[in-house]
């Protein structure tokens, strides 16, 4: 009995001690350490990269991003007020523009090109058009399908007998720079008279319209007949759900050559050796038989010092993945816009050594 009764005391002084060295091991326990919130990096800008963004947005894991489609202008505007950390541009900033905001950089991460889509109803010829007949057209020299101009560059196809409807964007906008900026090359009236720009004085046309963005362009297409416009080439799946036509255009070797990777990849080699240390470049009107004219670099606008150095970091790292070809610049992101990433050189040359110079 007395051994029972031992062996009961002795479970529960074992009992005793271990709860107490459990509690011990809690009451002095070091506190866990929260899990750091991820770093918002806010995007605004193109509309032309707006899909790539939403994109990525989807897939990176490292940082939370925000995107708004607000045009190229807006998005640069919008990173020197500081009320955003991204501005997405389809052009890099006016030199006087830099020139006032020197803690500003211009980093390129891929290239683009633009459509000129045209809505002639009832029509299934590819137009054959150059930038003669596009600035005529937006200058409203030339304001009628049937023009003997347009006529010449596209023999035997019957241009119908109606007033040309141009549109242009509403909003600063870098498809604007890129669309100006091929005029400007190809046609001189254009350029003395206009010239480039993310904004321009658009020349008074009878019947011209305007839209806010791509999607805006795209919408007052569809519904004005006749209607011609600039669209990225992001929205290629959409300018083929209204049925807009495509035109060819004439390149700085009197080629007409059609919209295309392949080409605008041509087009870029000729320009891409000439890039300075500084990524800004523009890229229309290249020469080679093969070259489509209206390609162009793409950048985000970032401020060099950030407010903190959380937020650098989770910058420099996206803007890495961005260009890498291995991320953001892989083809499960890119070819599905029409987008054609930086050659490899570029990436290490210029674009890497842009993105360490951000600190916080």
């Amino acid at each position: 009995m007395e051994k029972k009764t031992l062996a009961v005391i002795a479970l529960v002084v074992v009992v005793v001690v271990v709860v107490g060295a459990v509690a011990a091991v809690e009451l002095f326990k070091p506190p866990s350490t929260p899990k750091a919130a991820k770093v918002t990096l806010s995007e605004s800008g193109s509309t032309l990269l707006y899909p790539v963004f939403n994109a990525w947005k989807g897939n990176y894991s490292n940082a939370t991003i925000t995107t708004l489609a607000t045009g190229s202008g807006a998005g640069i505007s919008s990173v020197i007020a500081g009320t955003v950390i991204i501005g997405a541009s389809d052009a890099f900033m006016s030199p006087s523009l830099a020139s006032a905001n020197p803690g500003v950089m211009n980093i390129p991460i891929m290239i683009s090109y633009q459509y000129i889509a045209y809505n002639i109803p009832n029509f299934h010829f590819k137009l054959n058009l150059s930038g003669n007949v596009i600035a005529g057209i937006y200058m409203g020299t030339i304001n009628n399908w049937n023009n003997s101009l347009i006529q010449q560059l596209n023999p035997g196809v019957p241009l119908p007998n109606h007033s040309i409807i141009p549109i242009h964007r509403s909003d600063g906008s870098g498809d604007t720079f890129m669309f100006t900026s091929f005029l400007s090359k190809s046609n001189g009236t254009w350029a003395q008279k206009v010239g480039e720009g993310t904004n321009v004085n658009w020349p008074s046309v009878a019947g011209s319209l305007t839209g806010n963005g791509n999607s805006g362009i795209i919408t007052q297409m569809t519904s004005t007949p006749y209607s011609i416009g600039y669209i990225a080439a992001t929205y290629e799946a959409q300018v083929n759900s209204a049925g807009f036509g495509i035109a060819n255009l004439e390149n700085r070797d009197g080629q007409f050559v059609g919209a295309s990777v392949q080409n605008v990849s041509i087009a870029a080699q000729q320009y891409l050796p000439l890039i300075p240390k500084n990524g800004t470049i523009a890229l229309q009107y290249a020469p080679g038989k093969d070259s489509y004219p209206i390609a162009d670099m793409e950048y985000v606008i970032v401020r060099q010092n950030q407010s903190s150095p959380a937020i650098a970091n989770a910058l420099k790292e996206f803007l890495e993945w961005a260009v890498s070809p291995d991320g953001g610049s892989s083809s499960k992101y890119l070819a599905e816009f029409n987008l054609v990433p930086l050659p490899s050189s570029v990436v290490s040359e210029v674009v890497i050594p842009l993105i360490n110079k951000i600190t916080g």
